[in-house]
């Protein structure tokens, strides 16, 4: 009886766990009608929680052993569909509609956004030895809160930005994946704290802007960025 209940219960742990993991489209969605009524702060916000639970998701699915329990539901599919709709079908909707991009413009550098996303996805060796990305990865929210947040009135800049971002989709450098064990793993995580709460202060108290939190955000973007370049030269 006791092993009975014991199987339950783990299977039990183990749908929430992908139910968990699932809230995160649910958030996305929030995010569109939020944008549609041009909230863009409570969009981003929405957006961001989402991403907390995508950080948060692969350790309850190893704790519960995820795999093990439910070997016919394909938590990594789940994962990516809703991945691919938060950080970037989502955020290039945000975009676009935003007004932060020259209006000739708009449309075609949303579809460049979508076009070069949906390839990035395809690409075999999107990982390199689970420590990192190899090229730009999907990261369009983060564009996004760039984008609106901090470059709103630049509008040629918003577009040069996503037509670089777009090409570094395919430039084999070697981006940090935070969440992985690697070399600089610790710096890392403190760095994508910070940058998560400078996001969240800036968002707090938009559309006041404070200068030193923009750049304090434009920083930890370079950090990434430098990462990326100096993880690449160093293991070539």
């Amino acid at each position: 009886m006791s092993q009975a209940k014991n199987k339950f219960q783990s299977i039990a742990l183990a749908w929430l766990v992908h139910l968990f993991t699932a809230t995160g489209i649910v958030f996305g969605f929030l995010a569109i009608l939020a944008t549609n009524e041009a909230d863009f702060r409570t969009a981003m916000f929405y957006l961001i929680v989402a991403a907390v639970i995508d950080g948060v998701d692969g350790t309850l699915a190893r704790r519960f052993r995820v795999k093990e329990v439910l070997p016919k539901i394909n938590g990594s599919m789940i994962d990516t569909v809703v991945d691919f709709t938060n950080y970037a079908v989502v955020p290039t909707y945000m975009i676009y509609k935003a007004g932060i991009l020259p209006e000739s413009l708009g449309l075609y550098l949303a579809a460049l956004i979508l076009l070069t996303s949906a390839s990035y996805y395809g690409k075999e060796g999107m990982v390199y030895e689970e420590k990192y990305f190899i090229g730009f990865p999907v990261l369009w929210n983060v564009v996004a809160f760039f984008c609106i947040f901090v470059f709103s009135d630049y509008l040629i800049l918003n577009a040069i930005l996503i037509v670089v971002l777009s090409i570094l989709h395919f430039v084999p450098l070697k981006f940090p994946y935070p969440s992985r064990p690697s070399r600089y793993q610790k710096l890392d995580l403190a760095i994508s704290a910070l940058l998560m709460g400078t996001m969240l202060t800036v968002i707090y108290f938009w559309p006041v802007e404070y200068v030193f939190l923009s750049w304090l955000a434009v920083v930890c973007g370079f950090y990434f960025l430098g990462m990326a370049v100096w993880n690449t030269a160093r293991e070539a």
